[in-house]
């Protein structure tokens, strides 16, 4: 089971990069939780696919070039974690990165709840 689990999340995070929200909302169910790490501290919640589809269209709007590098993935039954490293180009041309965590709760085969948390 694990193993179905973190190639779910894999799934998902190759859709994010390739700015494929269709292919991201496949993966999640309908009634599905995304919590952004902006702004600090708690982030903002979106909940449904509507909510969470709109967040990504706009950030894929602001962020044509963002990348996410998974650094470390594990799962434990129906949760899965994922460290990762976010890399992007700003209109300026210049790049930056943050690093952060993702936390999966999955259900039926889906992504329920993408929790995330950003170092700094």
């Amino acid at each position: 089971m694990p193993n179905d689990v973190i190639d779910l999340v894999k799934r998902f995070n190759e859709a994010l990069n390739a700015g494929d929200v269709e292919g991201m909302m496949r993966w999640m169910t309908e009634d599905c939780i995304f919590e952004n790490t902006y702004p600090p501290p708690d982030g903002t919640r979106f909940q449904g696919q509507a909510e969470v589809r709109g967040f990504w269209e706009d950030f894929f709007r602001g962020s044509s070039q963002a990348y996410i590098e998974i650094e470390e993935i594990f799962a434990l039954g129906q949760r899965c974690v994922m460290r990762w490293s976010y890399h992007w180009v700003g209109a300026d041309g210049a790049s930056g990165h943050i690093r952060g965590v993702d936390l999966y709760t999955i259900e039926n085969g889906l992504i329920a709840e993408k929790l995330s948390y950003v170092k700094g």
